[in-house]
């Protein structure tokens, strides 16, 4: 099973009652395990959660760290990026050369690395010391 399919079925559990946009996103390791996430809306717009961010915090919670692959689904024509903030998600774990595979229900696939979506990513290294 790739990393798209992991993603297309926790698309299915999408909480999206408002928008009826579901997304799925999966996460590769470095050690090979998968974590995936879903879209959860809520009420209280714009208070809901991302896909990509449920499928982080399912691998923080687990204990994982290193991003290697990322794949996000949802059905729209064309396929859809991951939004700045969890861009910004994803280069906390992931370094530049992550490969983002984005993909439609029709099985269109586009796929970019971390450092083409998030140039120039704010990291550690630019925080302020002392």
């Amino acid at each position: 099973m790739s990393l798209i399919d992991d993603a297309a079925r926790v698309r299915e559990n999408a909480h999206a009652p408002y928008s009826g946009f579901r997304v799925g996103a999966a996460v590769r390791t470095a050690s090979g395990r998968v974590f995936a996430g879903c879209n959860v809306e809520n009420a209280a717009s714009p208070e809901g959660t991302c896909a990509e961010a449920g499928a982080i915090a399912a691998m923080v919670a687990a204990g994982e760290t290193e991003l290697a692959e990322v794949a996000i689904i949802a059905g729209a024509r064309a396929p859809i990026s991951p939004c700045g903030g969890c861009r910004q998600r994803l280069a906390e774990f992931g370094g530049a050369q992550v490969p983002v595979v984005m993909a439609t229900l029709d099985g269109v696939q586009v796929t970019k690395t971390l450092g083409e979506l998030l140039p120039m990513a704010f990291d550690a290294s630019h925080r302020a010391r002392g």
